[in-house]
């Protein structure tokens, strides 16, 4: 019996299980195992964004509403259609994840705490089409498989914005130039971040994922493409192997739409009781304006398709391509969704808060740089 339980219950047959107020422990009916508890942030969060996502729909003019509940319930309304495809994109990759292997996989991504492996990650990250938050299911699958906490960093840094739709949607915006300059630098932090991570680990600075494969089953990695040919070759798809493929991938996903549904709330919420006016107007190539931008990226809460034309904005109407490169990167660095995912992810608020530690000053520099650039 543990101690967080009063009384005993012999009748009970007890097992060993993981409790949210004590260690391992064995459950009697008075001191319940963490898998029974509510959620009471997902149903509150996901309630109120359906209520407001429904408002948006029957009132898109908002003439009946109060103008806060107006913005709110249209905020909610178009980032949830911007990145509803993102969202089911990301609960099939983790539905086929749960079905590869973990050999496989950490073959794939190859040996972590390693540069290689890093530099793996990170392209698999600009690779993938997912939002910013469709990439965090992945990268939570991939870290139970077993990446390294740098290849996990690297793989979330590397991948929100640089998705094909949004690199098009760029090109368009801002230029060539500029979109390729964001992508290679955007892929240096990510490198340079997730080799930074894997050596915080080395020298005991933070944890290791406990998932890792230690040296000698790395060295026994199978082949990867002989081996993805043949699990398509053997793969099932019929209806049932399909539903079951979604409904996996959903449960999987629940700790981040967990978050997502808060920070959709939080975020719309700024949105109805602080003009974003107010922002564009103070955001110029300037060290405030730099420092300025890093806390409205810190404030504002969107997914990244609603961050690229506020970040195009900063360039072509403040004439800032620093600052457009910031609220891009810091958006991700000081994303509270993602901070809170992954403190949920790792059980720890140290790396956790080490993600903006490590990559905001790269971001800051970087940005400083391509503000004395010019347009």
């Amino acid at each position: 019996m543990s101690s967080c339980c009063d009384k005993p219950k012999p009748e009970k047959e007890a097992k060993t299980v993981e409790s949210s107020c004590c260690a391992p422990v064995v459950e009697t009916s008075c001191c319940p195992s963490e898998k029974n508890q509510r959620d009471y942030l997902l149903w509150v969060s996901g309630s109120i964004v359906l209520v407001c996502y429904l408002l948006g729909f029957w009132f898109p003019d908002g003439e009946t509403l109060p103008r806060w509940l107006t913005v709110m319930s249209g905020g909610i309304f178009e980032l949830f259609n911007t990145m509803w495809w993102g969202l089911v994109a990301a609960v099939v990759f983790v539905g086929l994840l749960e079905r590869i292997p973990r050999e496989l996989i950490m073959a794939t991504l190859g040996r972590g705490g390693t540069v290689k492996g890093v530099a793996r990650a990170t392209f698999a990250g600009l690779l993938l089409d997912l939002c910013s938050h469709g990439i965090l299911m992945v990268g939570t699958k991939l870290y139970q498989k077993g990446a390294s906490l740098g290849q996990l960093m690297a793989f979330l840094i590397a991948s929100p914005w640089n998705s094909l739709s949004l690199t098009i949607i760029m090109f368009t915006l801002i230029g060539f130039k500029w979109t390729l300059l964001y992508i290679s630098l955007s892929l240096l932090i990510g490198l340079i971040s997730g080799v930074i991570f894997d050596r915080l680990v080395t020298r005991g600075v933070l944890n290791a994922n406990p998932a890792s494969p230690d040296d000698g089953s790395l060295e026994q990695s199978p082949a990867v493409w002989p081996e993805l040919k043949k699990l398509f070759a053997t793969a099932s798809f019929t209806p049932r192997s399909i539903k079951d493929l979604l409904w996996d991938g959903l449960k999987d996903s629940r700790m981040v739409f967990r978050w997502l549904f808060f920070g959709l709330v939080l975020a719309t919420a700024i949105r109805a009781f602080v003009p974003l006016d107010t922002y564009n107007a103070l955001f110029g190539p300037t060290l405030v304006g730099l420092l300025l931008t890093l806390v409205a990226a810190t404030i504002i809460e969107v997914c990244s398709e609603g961050s690229t034309p506020i970040a195009a904005d900063l360039v072509m109407r403040a004439g800032a391509p620093g600052n457009g490169f910031t609220f891009l990167m810091a958006g991700i660095a000081t994303d509270y969704t993602e901070i809170m995912i992954l403190k949920d992810l790792t059980k720890s608020w140290k790396i956790a808060l080490f993600l903006p530690l490590v990559t905001l000053p790269q971001v800051l520099v970087l940005g400083w740089i391509l503000n004395q650039m010019p347009l």
